[in-house]
């Protein structure tokens, strides 16, 4: 479909003839779905199945993330309905993309939400399909891991964030954003020594192993020897890939709930994800976009890009 047949469709979301092709709607209607693909809960036939887990409840300073999913959604719909740049190939009309929707849950049963999450993704896993996820605090990928391990066995992390994650925390019932790969590291879902944090700033006495490349590193480093660093790390292993937005600088993505000055910039993150093509990735996500935060949108476009570049990266491995 070309822009002289966009008059004669009728929201993509809703219309298309299974889940390939391009969208050439306007960007200020129709329904928000992640880059306009189709709404189903019916996975067959579906490679990639994008989903919304509008959580925040486990956040230690500003709450909000529990719009970020609505807020990517609607920024999709700003880019560019052709072939990603820089990337050479279209995944939309390669892959059969999907949006799944997002998560239900009972905002007031906090206790039963990580059962949920899990069970979510082992549903979605089930039926053939890997995802991308648009959060919701960063507690949420702690779930996710449990699922994909199930699947795949343990993982390497790939993890771009300001902070590590790994502060100490041996009750497995907390529901803290801090504290999730601490957890995933004790639980063995992920392997310290294959894993990697990008752009950390924050001091942790114990980081338990993992490989940190931090900000002012990636700065001296730049991102082109900084991709290559980090895929010398991962190696072939099977990859989560988890961003915080606040692994950017609050320049660039000021709506989220702990902005850490002396951030990566978006030219930087935009080059070490392309240039990390090739690596071995089975699921990603793209967390803590706080909307309330940022009246501009910024830090929700910036979410939706890496949105792409994760579908991307997944999709590269597969062609």
């Amino acid at each position: 479909m070309g822009l002289e047949d966009a008059s004669k469709e009728v929201d993509t979301a809703f219309t298309r003839d299974g889940f390939k092709g391009l969208s050439f709607e306007n960007t200020f209607g129709g329904v928000t779905s992640f880059l306009r693909r189709t709404l189903t809960k019916d996975l067959t036939g579906v490679d990639l199945a994008v989903t919304g887990i509008p959580f925040d409840q486990a956040v230690t300073n500003r709450p909000g993330t529990r719009l970020g999913p609505r807020a990517i959604r609607e920024a999709s719909a700003l880019q560019s309905p052709d072939a990603p740049y820089g990337w050479g190939f279209d995944p939309l009309s390669e892959f059969a993309i999907a949006d799944y929707g997002d998560l239900a849950f009972d905002y007031a049963h906090i206790d039963q939400f990580p059962a949920a999450l899990e069970a979510h993704f082992t549903g979605i896993l089930d039926q053939g399909a890997a995802t991308l996820t648009l959060g919701g605090d960063h507690y949420i990928t702690f779930p996710i891991l449990r699922a994909y391990v199930k699947k795949h066995g343990p993982l390497s992390l790939l993890q771009f964030d300001a902070h590590t994650d790994t502060w100490p925390d041996d009750d497995m019932t907390r529901v803290d954003h801090g504290t999730m790969f601490y957890k995933a590291v004790k639980e063995g879902l992920i392997d310290p020594a294959t894993s990697v944090q990008v752009g950390i700033r924050t001091h942790n006495d114990d980081t338990l192993g993992v490989n940190i490349i931090d900000a002012r590193e990636v700065h001296e480093r730049g991102p082109v020897e900084t991709a290559k660093k980090i895929k010398s790390i991962l190696g072939d292993n099977k990859t989560y890939l988890t961003f915080d937005i606040d692994g950017l600088d609050p320049a660039f993505a000021p709506g989220t709930g702990t902005p850490v000055w002396g951030g990566l910039t978006s030219a930087q993150a935009s080059i070490i994800l392309r240039d990390l093509a090739g690596i071995n990735l089975v699921g990603g996500d793209i967390v803590e976009v706080s909307p309330p935060f940022d009246t501009t949108g910024a830090t929700a476009i910036a979410g939706a890009h890496v949105a792409m570049e994760i579908l991307c990266l997944w999709c590269w491995t597969r062609r």
